[in-house]
């Protein structure tokens, strides 16, 4: 799965995750038409993508129940009374960064306390901080080749940028819906400087290992000589899987990435962290690939209010996805739904998820008629098709989902199947 909507975007056009939206629709889109109101739709006509859009634009505005409403999916006016809010957690008499100082450095050196590494480095998108990292243990193994997952974000999601960009080889070392295994790293066929684990594995349905075969995995690559990498844009998500802290689920790897506006819910941006000549180095590349922004104190402001607010709330949010999850299961197979999947059954994360045996287009029409009806937007992500008859979307649970019990998400099943043909 994409960021959903990237996949989306390498099929259409439409702008992707990375740049501002996730699965569905991104945030801005004014009202839509209902059913039926669009030009055309009254003279038998199939409505164009943009009218189908701004109807679900319109049924996610109008929806008072949703399991997850991400910071993207806002208006301006929201996100900026986001930002107001956040006022108290830093000195606002300071004056603005100018090239990386100031509060900027404050982050940085926050998330390298987080997760117990030397030093970190701000960097504009996550595509641009992984690449630097992977050039630069690039030269300091002598070997371009980076050995990575066929799901990873590099493989879908960025049109070849390692290769394109930074001069480097990705090889799969395995395309299976699962990280790779120890004696898949230990056996692969040719030497690698860098071993990439994205953790959690996003397109296979946010899945994780489990902490014995994570260091398994990671003492392999060690005994090839090679350095580790993870991409944890949602490392943070991984401490109620791993039963352990953040610093010790990073302190495996020789280099981390994490992002801010995914499960943390700020604007934008990630960091880069390892050992301090590594960000040292980091940072000459970020100027080099023009990530040298003048000033981004709001984009930083909004990322330490996630980690003072969302990264809490995570194990929270992670213990009711299995709730939510278990309530979905129990009211496909009441509604007597022919074949339907959640993925993973007990999730790794508050992210998972849901296969239907339907088109996309019908999942879709069932889901905004739910949310225009009832109010209730239970599936409000983007239905990805996957082969004949066969789609997967994504459910993400946040603090709106907390206040659904399994009896909430059970009748929400109930009236979202008899939406759809049977």
């Amino acid at each position: 799965m994409s960021d959903t909507a990237e996949q989306h975007e390498e099929r259409t056009g439409a702008p992707s995750a990375e740049q501002g939206e996730g699965p569905g629709e991104g945030p801005g889109e004014g009202p839509g038409e209902g059913p039926g109101e669009g030009p055309g739709e009254g003279l038998g006509e199939a409505p164009s993508a943009e009218q189908r859009r701004e109807r679900r634009t319109a049924a996610y505005r109008g929806a008072q129940r949703l399991l997850s409403r991400p910071g993207y999916r806002a208006t301006i006016r929201e996100r900026l009374a986001d930002l107001d809010e956040a006022a108290s957690l830093y000195d606002l008499d300071e004056p603005v960064d100018v090239y990386g100082n100031r509060i900027v450095e404050a982050l940085e050196e926050r998330v390298a306390g987080l997760l117990g590494m030397e030093a970190a480095a701000f960097f504009p998108t996550g595509t641009m901080a992984q690449q630097v990292a992977l050039r630069c243990w690039a030269g300091r193994t002598g070997n371009t080749t980076v050995a990575l997952h066929g799901l990873s974000h590099p493989e879908v999601h960025e049109r070849n940028a390692l290769s394109t960009v930074s001069g480097l080889r990705p090889v799969r070392v395995t395309n299976e819906p699962r990280l790779p295994t120890a004696d898949e790293v230990r056996d692969f066929e040719e030497p690698f400087g860098a071993l990439m684990l994205e953790l959690p594995l996003r397109d296979a349905g946010f899945v994780l290992p489990s902490w014995e075969e994570l260091s398994e995995v990671v003492a392999a690559a060690r005994e090839r000589d090679a350095v580790v990498h993870f991409d944890g844009a949602r490392l943070w998500d991984c401490t109620s899987h791993f039963g352990r802290p953040l610093d010790e689920i990073a302190g495996l790897a020789d280099s981390v990435y994490v992002s801010f506006y995914k499960s943390l819910d700020g604007y934008s941006g990630a960091a880069l962290a390892g050992p301090k000549t590594l960000v040292d180095e980091a940072k000459t590349w970020r100027h080099r690939y023009g990530g040298m922004v003048a000033t981004q104190f709001p984009t930083v402001l909004s990322a330490l209010a996630g980690l003072e607010r969302e990264l809490p709330r995570l194990p929270e949010y992670t213990a009711h996805a299995r709730v939510v999850a278990a309530a979905l299961r129990e009211g496909f197979a009441a509604a007597g739904l022919p074949w339907a999947r959640v993925h993973p059954e007990e999730p790794h994360t508050h992210e998972f998820q849901v296969w239907l045996p339907y088109d996309a287009e019908v999942l879709e029409d069932a889901a905004v008629e739910q949310a225009e009806k009832t109010k209730t937007y239970l599936f409000s992500g983007f239905w990805d098709p996957r082969g004949p008859g066969l789609t997967v979307t994504e459910v993400s649970v946040r603090s709106e989902g907390l206040e659904w019990t399994a009896d909430d998400v059970r009748a929400a099943v109930a009236d979202f199947v008899a939406r759809l043909p049977r």
